[in-house]
């Protein structure tokens, strides 16, 4: 389902995603080499001067500028449509921990308050001897508590 937007908006991210293609691709790279091969060889025409030196400087100071808004573009679009199909995941999957939906839209603190509910659920499963999943901690203790009643002598 593609939206052609031609308002100025729409333009730029659209050739920012052309742009974006194009300098993942081999011909990009090619043209880089070409470009670095020309300038290399002008180099005893205009006997190796400070000038000769500047064109390549400005050119790739210039380019390497660009692109990191490129990429970072390119980054944060990969990255929130992984996150859609992740929250997606988690929405529809019976017994996954609604608390995950958008998570990367926590603070720092609930992140790693968070992260801790996590290892504490891993710790668990690692004593656990089943592979049984559990989609929660307080389940996991319960359930855990349960087997160790079950079998005397067995102690943390």
């Amino acid at each position: 389902m593609a939206r052609h937007d031609t308002s100025k908006s729409g333009w730029l991210e659209h050739s920012a995603r052309v742009v974006t293609a194009w300098t993942g691709s081999s011909q990009a790279f090619a043209a880089a080499v070409g470009v670095i091969i020309v300038w290399a060889l002008l180099g005893p025409i205009f006997h190796f001067s400070d000038t000769w030196q500047l064109v390549i400087n400005t050119g790739t100071t210039i380019v390497t500028f660009l692109m990191v808004f490129l990429i970072q573009r390119s980054q944060n679009k990969d990255s929130q449509a992984v996150h859609l199909k992740l929250n997606e995941i988690v929405a529809v999957l019976q017994g996954a921990s609604n608390r995950l939906i958008n998570v990367e839209d926590l603070t720092e603190h609930e992140v790693v308050t968070l992260h801790r509910h996590y290892q504490t659920l891993a710790e668990i499963a690692k004593r656990d001897t089943t592979l049984t999943a559990s989609h929660s901690v307080e389940e996991a203790e319960t359930r855990s508590a349960r087997k160790r009643a079950r079998r005397p002598g067995l102690t943390e």
